[in-house]
């Protein structure tokens, strides 16, 4: 038996370990062992009280549903905060702290990462494993291509049928049309990013450099952090990233930046693999709260005039969300540490399999596609619509319930694709 355990757009892009067979879109790892007890355990150590005991089962249960669920979680909200202007944006956590559903999925992708590769990139299979990983980036690139193709017809669409010729200056469309030889070259080599397309390019990066961190990871997880969180620094610091070609500009994710917080997910998870456990210690868990606390009264009441650098670089001081400054960065970990050790709060994202949360979490990438296409064809409603905020919170209410729809009928064409065909008799 195989499985097929990924990440994932967390937007994105699922599953820990499910039954043989599942394909998953942002990574695509194949393990052993249809059944493994050891990821329960791992997710054991990850979320305390969430996993019997392997001496209280005698027959395997299905998969751990938590990181799927959160996944999904982070894809639907990716999905509403592209559609700025409307009422449900309000109501999205990037409104209660200083980090947003980005971080969030870049973490659960890492931890992911971790569980899919962390055994497998091994002496003997690394040279298998990096062709295999490097396939998958080259599949978030196509991926990314395409939906910034699509988006460009999108606008262009609502520019000719409209008449609203103003709709080519949003999310940086201009450049392409006044330089159309330049921008599509600038596209496809990455030089060039549209505005809410940008998340996809970032996480192929990412994938470039996996492993090197699987490596670095299997050499000393210490060291690996420490490598990181000096690259991390460094890019903040100097504004080391990837240029745009078009203009002066550069990517809006700096995958240099948001490696650091992709790297403590894959450590964290190896780690639980080998036996550790997250600390449960008392002070950790109050200063993990209070931080949250503190975060969601400086965003509520916007606070961001107050100046608290004393000199010190930006990427420690600020909020910068290219550079993955650090106050966002510890509100993420703060965010998923208080959820990993705290049962009550993990145990409520296990599901059901069948879950409509669940079953959007194991698409995520050809969910994140679709959500960012809808989210697009939003944009442009609002545009033409005089930003109507009652007409968007429509558009993104059905945007909601047509994911859920589209993660079934993805479903629905994966038991096809697995059914046996009946022999003649």
């Amino acid at each position: 038996n195989r499985e097929h355990i990924d990440i994932p757009l967390s937007f994105m892009v699922p599953g820990i370990a499910r039954k043989a067979g599942r394909r998953c879109p942002f990574q695509q790892g194949w393990g052993r062992g249809a059944k493994s007890w050891k990821t329960d355990r791992m997710l054991q150590k990850t979320f305390p009280g969430g996993v019997e005991p392997m001496s209280a089962r005698l027959v395997p249960k299905e998969r751990d549903t938590r990181l799927d669920v959160f996944r999904a979680l982070c894809l639907l909200t990716i999905f509403v905060n592209h559609v700025p202007g409307q009422y449900l944006e309000y109501l999205t956590h990037k409104n209660f702290g200083f980090s947003d559903s980005a971080e969030a999925f870049v973490l659960i992708s890492g931890l992911s990462v971790g569980i899919a590769y962390g055994g497998k990139f091994v002496s003997g299979a690394q040279l298998a494993m990096t062709l295999k990983i490097w396939r998958r980036a080259l599949a978030l690139y196509i991926a990314h291509i395409m939906t910034s193709i699509v988006t460009l017809a999108i606008f262009a669409g609502g520019a000719l049928y409209f008449g609203r010729q103003d709709l080519i200056g949003e999310i940086n469309i201009r450049p392409m049309v006044e330089q159309t030889e330049q921008g599509i070259v600038a596209m496809v080599l990455l030089g060039h990013q549209l505005g809410y397309n940008n998340i996809l390019s970032m996480y192929a990066a990412l994938f470039l450099m996996l492993p090197g961190i699987l490596w670095l990871n299997g050499v000393s997880k210490k060291l690996l952090l420490l490598l990181s969180a000096a690259l991390w620094l460094t890019a903040g610091i100097f504004k080391f990233v990837p240029s745009n070609f078009l203009d002066e500009g550069y990517w809006f994710l700096n995958p240099w930046s948001w490696q650091f917080l992709f790297v403590i997910g894959v450590v964290m998870m190896t780690y639980v693999r080998n036996g550790g456990s997250l600390p449960r210690w008392p002070w950790l868990i109050a200063l993990s709260g209070l931080y949250l606390a503190v975060s969601a009264v400086w965003v509520l009441f916007s606070f961001w005039s107050i100046d608290f650098s004393f000199g010190l670089p930006a990427v420690l001081t600020g909020f910068d969300k290219t550079f993955l400054s650090t106050p966002r960065l510890l509100h993420v970990l703060a965010l998923g540490y208080l959820i990993a050790v705290t049962p009550r709060i993990s145990n409520l994202a296990k599901l059901d399999s069948d879950h409509p949360l669940a079953v959007v979490g194991r698409h995520s990438l050809p969910i994140f596609i679709f959500g960012t296409i809808l989210a697009m064809s939003g944009q442009v409603l609002l545009f033409v619509t005089g930003k109507n905020p009652v007409v968007g919170s429509l558009f993104v209410v059905a945007g909601i319930g047509l994911h859920f729809v589209y993660a079934y009928y993805l479903e629905w064409l994966r038991g096809i694709a697995m059914a046996k065909p009946l022999r003649a008799a």
